[in-house]
């Protein structure tokens, strides 16, 4: 399959349907004329392709499109604790001064 963006389009899902039906015709040609196993090179090829493609398809949702990408860094940015904010009680209202014990 030449096309391998990170987007499912229904081009690509076309392409993947084909592709799963001419391995299983393949399979049905080499198992009719007696020479299933002697195709196992020819299989395992066409199975590598067809598992790539799988694997793209199941996984499709969790691609992000760079727009989308970019959305999430910046929600992620806006909820990540600021730079100038310290972790040390010390620090947290240096304009209050705190009464000697």
């Amino acid at each position: 399959m030449p096309e391998r963006d990170e987007t499912y389009g229904a081009e690509r899902e076309r392409q993947l349907r084909a592709l799963l039906r001419a391995l299983a015709e393949r399979i049905q040609a080499l198992d009719g004329a007696g020479q299933l196993l002697a195709g196992a090179p020819e299989l395992m090829q066409l199975l590598g392709d067809a598992r790539s493609e799988l694997f793209a398809w199941e996984v499709r949702s969790t691609y992000d499109t760079p727009e989308v990408a970019e959305n999430r860094r910046i929600v992620d940015d806006a909820a990540a604790r600021p730079d100038f904010l310290t972790p040390d009680p010390e620090d947290d209202e240096p304009w209050r001064h705190r009464s000697p014990d």
